[in-house]
């Protein structure tokens, strides 16, 4: 009998002292939720994509040109649910702690998993 695989976890790390993360591959997932640390210097995410590994990143915004924001709090997972459709279809993201107007620095470095199916 073939078991499903119900996810796959990728680690995305903010250095400390900076607010975007490495890139990381959604690999055309059709579900994103992002686990956050226990520790988190408080601050909204945002996310840089391309379309290619070593690509030049810009900013996720939807059709109105509204930078993509979701709220983030520390030790939740955070189901991406209003921002998928805008996600949708990118293959390297990074999450941005803050905005590309505000970004917010983070105390230390920090290791959010992205949950991917």
């Amino acid at each position: 009998m073939k078991t499903e695989q119900l996810y796959s976890a990728v680690v995305a790390t903010i250095a400390n002292a900076a607010s975007l993360s490495g890139e990381v591959d959604l690999g055309g997932a059709s579900r994103i939720a992002i686990q956050m640390p226990a520790a988190w210097t408080a601050a909204n995410l945002t996310f840089q994509a391309s379309d290619e590994s070593g690509g030049t990143f810009a900013d996720v915004v939807n059709d109105a040109g509204t930078e993509i924001v979701v709220t983030a709090t520390i030790s939740q997972v955070i189901v991406i649910v209003t921002a998928l459709k805008e996600l949708a279809g990118l293959r390297f993201i990074k999450i941005r702690s803050g905005t590309s107007a505000t970004p917010v620095a983070q105390g230390a470095e920090r290791v959010l998993k992205v949950l991917l199916k």
